[in-house]
């Protein structure tokens, strides 16, 4: 081999030994929390993504928990991450936004949501956003449709109780998916000819799946779903455009109006990515809460012995006992906001919530480098054995005197911060509606299914299937499941 061979050879495997070097050592004005970094490029994003079958905190984090402690480094999908597993530190990142840290999410999600997404955008186009999503979804708004929210719950149920078996995970999200098109945007399900909700479908099997784009895997099915839905809504919004102008009556009507105002900050690509993540993040988190909810209180007695005869009591205090739920029985259902919390607390819908640094931050004696990515860890929180008692043990009553209705060190299932969850009032209404149609007019019964997975969002592979029947007035204290 001649000399000049040798010295290419000899370049090459010193710049890939220092490439290595610097990747498995990164740069960081101070102290690194301990943790791997993986394999080059790739990381330990595979190991981030193996499925495992517990409401546990992931093996992923709980087995570097025990390695590293709390704060660890790790890369995942290509980009250097501090994982928080600390109550104290995940607090600081929230209370934090836009001033150490920034909400960001990795390359494939702003890809799967949109660039423009709510979560990706700061500063004053975020709150703009963010009261534009109020003006639906605020307290205000959902005093006026919480009769719609029953109406619908009861209809569905009347429904599903003809069936011998009615999957509650699919069933409740097209019924929240399509109520909430509703209010969005006017989607009528049953006489449309277009099924808007089946793209969202292809979508959710892909969303927290490895991104490998390439054609029959999950997260290739996933970019197909996002590029079918934002077509329809595209098409939808363009219809609506040359339709005649009346007064605003849902949320593309108001979305045109602030369009056309002269030097709005809005643009037809932010308001078609906000109606996209409004309508996935309205059903399919609600969905899994409420079929987790059913999971626990089926396998509960005595929890569901207890909300059954608080929404009893609320039928027994009215004058007239088939009169439409108001909002002051709505508010007073404390023992169901309890179930509500230990629902998301246990279920840990969302695995991770991501932040990026935007300086060098010390916390601990350890540093977190500036443009480094920061995934809070709300399981490690929530199913911390120091702060709830039997963590994995469903228990409602532990929050009696407690705070349900915010974010805590210790309590993060709908965010924490300026960037505390929009949509969380929304979401309670929907669940305690149905929960208070569901233990006071029907019984039902598990078949099949319940089992999780997570990968690591939460699925159900194999459904919640139950059969629901009416419940005779002499069902209503003795047996209520």
């Amino acid at each position: 081999m001649s000399p000049i061979a040798l010295s290419l050879i000899a370049v090459a495997i010193i710049s890939i030994t220092r490439w290595l070097y610097r990747w498995w050592n990164p740069r960081c004005n101070g102290k690194l929390p301990p943790g791997s970094m993986g394999w080059p490029l790739l990381g330990e994003t595979l190991r981030f993504f193996a499925p495992n079958t517990s409401f546990d905190i992931p093996p992923f984090v709980k087995n570097r928990m025990k390695r590293y402690g709390p704060i660890f480094k790790t890369s995942l999908v290509g980009r250097p991450i501090i994982v928080s597993a600390d109550p104290e530190l995940s607090y600081l990142i929230f209370q934090q936004e836009g001033q150490t840290f920034q909400s960001w999410y990795p390359d494939t999600f702003t890809e799967i949501f949109g660039k423009q997404n709510v979560g990706s955008l700061h500063g004053f186009m975020y709150k703009y956003l963010k009261n534009m999503v109020l003006s639906l979804f605020g307290p205000e708004s959902l005093k006026k449709m919480l009769p719609e929210v029953e109406e619908t719950v009861l209809k569905q149920m009347n429904q599903w109780t003809k069936l011998d078996s009615v999957e509650i995970k699919d069933a409740t999200a097209s019924m929240i998916f399509n109520l909430t098109a509703k209010k969005l945007i006017s989607h009528d399900a049953e006489n449309s000819s277009e099924n808007l909700r089946e793209n969202f479908v292809a979508f959710i099997k892909g969303l927290i799946s490895f991104p490998l784009n390439i054609p029959g895997t999950a997260f290739h099915k996933c970019l197909q779903g996002r590029k079918k839905a934002m077509k329809m809504l595209k098409d939808m919004l363009q219809k609506r455009r040359m339709m005649p102008k009346k007064q605003s009556t849902d949320f593309f009507d108001y979305v045109l109006e602030e369009l056309a105002k002269e030097g709005t900050p809005l643009t037809e690509g932010i308001a078609l990515d906000l109606m996209f993540v409004l309508l996935f993040a309205s059903f399919e988190t609600t969905s899994l809460a409420l079929t987790v909810a059913i999971k626990y209180l089926s396998e509960y007695p005595l929890v569901l012995q207890k909300l059954t005869e608080e929404h009893e009591a609320i039928l027994k205090r009215r004058e007239d006992p088939n009169s439409h739920l108001t909002w002051k029985e709505y508010k007073s259902m404390t023992y169901t906001f309890q179930v509500i919390n230990e629902t998301v607390r246990v279920a840990n819908i969302v695995p991770g919530i991501f932040r990026k640094a935007l300086r060098d931050v010390s916390f601990k004696g350890y540093t977190i480098p500036a443009g480094w990515g920061v995934m809070v860890c709300p399981p490690a929180v929530h199913l911390n054995p120091a702060r709830y008692e039997n963590p994995l043990e469903f228990n409602p009553s532990r929050w009696e005197g407690g705070e349900i209705n915010g974010a805590s060190k210790h309590f993060m299932a709908f965010g924490g911060g300026m960037r505390f969850c929009v949509g969380t009032d929304f979401t309670k209404v929907q669940m305690a509606v149905f929960l208070h149609c569901l233990v006071t007019k029907y019984r039902w019964n598990p078949t099949k299914g319940g089992s999780i997975v997570r990968t690591p969002g939460l699925q159900f592979p194999d459904g919640l299937h139950i059969r629901l029947a009416e419940r005779s007035a002499e069902h209503l204290s003795n047996n209520p499941a």
